[in-house]
C-alpha cells in the first residue's frame, strides 16, 4: 500500500511565501561592486578587443604615409570593408574587473595609398595613463625607492681596479719544424 505523505496547508502557504522570499533577495545579494553577499567576489571574463593606439603611436603617423607604414605603426586594422577599401577603422574595447570599460576608434582615410587624414578622438592616453587606468593591482605599503641620491653614491665603497697586466711574454715559448722541406 503507497504511503502518501501531504503537508498541512498553513504549512504549504508558509513555505512557498518563504521560497518566493528567498527567490527575490538574490537580486540584492549582487552589490554595485560585484560582490555576492559582500563576501565572494563573482568572476567576469576580461574581453580585450581591437589594437591599443597610445598617444604616442598615433603622433608617429602623418599624412602621405604608405598603407604598409601605417600598418607598421599600428597593426593591422579591426574594420575594412569591401565598400570603403580607403577607410580604415582602429576599434578597441576592454572590459577588466575592476577597472573602468573603456572604448576608442581611430579612422584612417587613404586617398590611393597615401594616408590623406587620421582621426584620433581627443582623450587619447598615453601608454603610462593607460597601463595606470587598467591596472588593478594595488601595491600595499610605501613604494620602493629605484635610486640613490648623489650623497648615497659618493657614501659607497670605491671599486678596486686590478693592476694593468705586464708586457713581458708569458708562458713558454715552442719552435715548431717547417712543414715542408725545402
Amino acid at each position: 500500500m503507497p504511503v502518501s505523505f501531504r503537508l498541512p496547508r498553513p504549512t504549504l502557504g508558509l513555505a512557498a511565501v518563504a521560497a518566493l522570499a528567498g527567490l527575490s533577495a538574490c537580486s540584492s545579494w549582487v552589490g554595485h561592486d560585484d560582490r555576492f553577499m559582500a563576501v565572494v567576489p563573482l568572476y567576469r571574463v576580461e574581453i580585450v578587443q581591437g589594437n591599443v593606439v597610445t598617444k604616442e603611436a598615433a603622433e608617429k603617423v602623418k599624412p602621405g604615409m604608405s598603407r604598409d607604414q601605417v600598418r607598421d605603426l599600428l597593426g593591422s586594422p579591426m574594420l575594412t570593408d569591401a565598400f570603403h577599401a580607403d577607410r580604415w577603422d582602429y576599434v578597441f574595447t576592454i572590459r577588466r574587473q575592476g577597472a573602468a570599460p573603456q572604448a576608442r576608434r581611430l579612422v584612417a582615410l587613404f586617398e590611393g595609398d597615401k594616408l590623406k587624414s587620421f582621426e584620433v578622438p581627443g582623450d587619447l592616453p598615453t601608454e603610462k595613463e593607460f597601463v595606470a587606468s587598467i591596472n588593478t593591482f594595488k601595491p600595499k605599503g610605501d613604494v620602493p625607492k629605484l635610486e640613490l641620491s648623489e650623497a648615497e653614491r659618493n657614501a659607497l665603497p670605491k671599486p678596486v681596479r686590478p693592476a694593468p697586466p705586464s708586457n713581458e711574454v708569458g708562458g713558454p715559448t715552442r719552435a715548431f719544424p717547417p712543414l715542408e722541406k725545402g
